[in-house]
């Protein structure tokens, strides 16, 4: 039985969220033992209808933000600029939305894709190709994710460590500010660090942390989560002192930090998910402050949790206790200030 939508009339920008169709993949993928594969398996398929009916699932999501997840790139081409194609085939998917016929919500209204940043200076010309295939291209993601314990990340092993300390990954990175371009990282709770030193040598440039920083409870963690929690706070702590970064408060229902409700049998109700993380969600707000702090579904990423309606519900069981203002910086006006979102 579906929950009831808490507070149905509160304005959501989602801010982090995919759009992929990967039916072609799932015969080589290898069995479902991570959770990448379970999500592919369960979600080959979520582009714009299947977006618009989570939008429409009761809560009043009035605009989103697309995240990169390597999906539509130029299947030929100068390899550097293959990424563009993610751009342009989204900024499609938001032309269809905004000619109305489907009603007022703007979803994608805000893109942000991928860029090799380690090619340096030579990066930019990537970077203004992606501004050329849409006004609203906002910014880059370059994941830095990366562990010794390669169960970790499964088949999302991609990245040597260090990533965020490459000189030419800097060169490249340098590059943003002057674009008016924001930049969204994705790294894991111990690779905390390299960002807080990242966001110091590049104070004019806007940086959004995602998934809070992604705590590991899984693989040679797992067991280790509420020992590495205050590790994780002090981080957490000193990448807030910094005011070029922002926090994208989600991704918790992720296979990653090993919570109960993750895969398990039946489905959990907003009300458990919200005591599962709201001692990560506390912390970022304490820390950012609500104007620097956003909710985010993550979806269908997230879906291995709950659904869209009920992850919406968490968030909002978490936040009752904050005032009006705070709840509409945190759904919406953070989302729309970081991404620059004219709705």
């Amino acid at each position: 039985m579906p929950e009831p939508i808490l507070d149905p009339d509160l304005p959501i920008i989602d801010p982090h969220h995919h759009l992929w169709d990967r039916t072609a993949m799932l015969p080589h993928l290898p069995a479902p033992t991570h959770g990448f594969e379970q999500i592919v398996r369960r979600v080959p398929r979520y582009l714009l209808d299947e977006l618009r009916a989570d939008m429409n699932s009761g809560h009043n999501v009035i605009a989103t933000v697309y995240m990169e997840c390597g999906a539509f790139y130029r299947p030929g081409g100068p390899p550097e600029l293959t990424p563009v194609g993610e751009t342009e085939a989204v900024n499609g998917l938001a032309a269809i939305a905004d000619s109305g016929v489907y009603g007022p919500a703007k979803p994608c209204a805000g893109i942000v894709s991928h860029a090799y940043l380690t090619r340096g200076a030579a990066v930019r010309e990537v970077l203004e190709a992606h501004m050329a295939a849409s006004h609203r291209f906002r910014g880059v993601r370059h994941s830095a994710s990366h562990d010794p314990d390669s169960g970790v990340l499964g088949p999302l092993v991609r990245h040597p460590a260090g990533v965020y300390r490459d000189p030419a990954f800097r060169e490249g990175f340098a590059q943003l500010a002057p674009l008016g371009l924001s930049f969204d990282a994705w790294l894991l709770e111990p690779q905390l660090p390299d960002l807080i030193d990242l966001a110091r040598a590049f104070p004019d440039t806007q940086i959004v942390l995602d998934h809070v920083g992604t705590p590991l409870g899984i693989a040679s963690y797992r067991g280790r989560r509420e020992e590495r929690f205050d590790i994780w706070r002090s981080n957490i702590r000193k990448l807030a002192e910094l005011p070029n970064v922002a926090v994208k408060l989600g991704g918790l229902a992720m296979v990653f930090p090993g919570f109960p409700s993750c895969l398990s049998d039946s489905p959990a109700p907003s009300a458990q998910l919200a005591q599962e993380w709201g001692p990560y969600l506390e912390t970022c707000i304490e820390a950012f402050g609500p104007t620097r702090g956003m909710f985010e579904s993550n979806f269908p990423v997230d879906i291995l949790s709950c659904s869209y309606a009920t992850l919406w519900n968490a968030f909002k069981v978490f936040a009752k206790g904050y005032s009006a203002d705070e709840k509409t910086a945190l759904f919406s006006g953070t989302a729309a200030k970081v991404y620059r979102l004219d709705l």
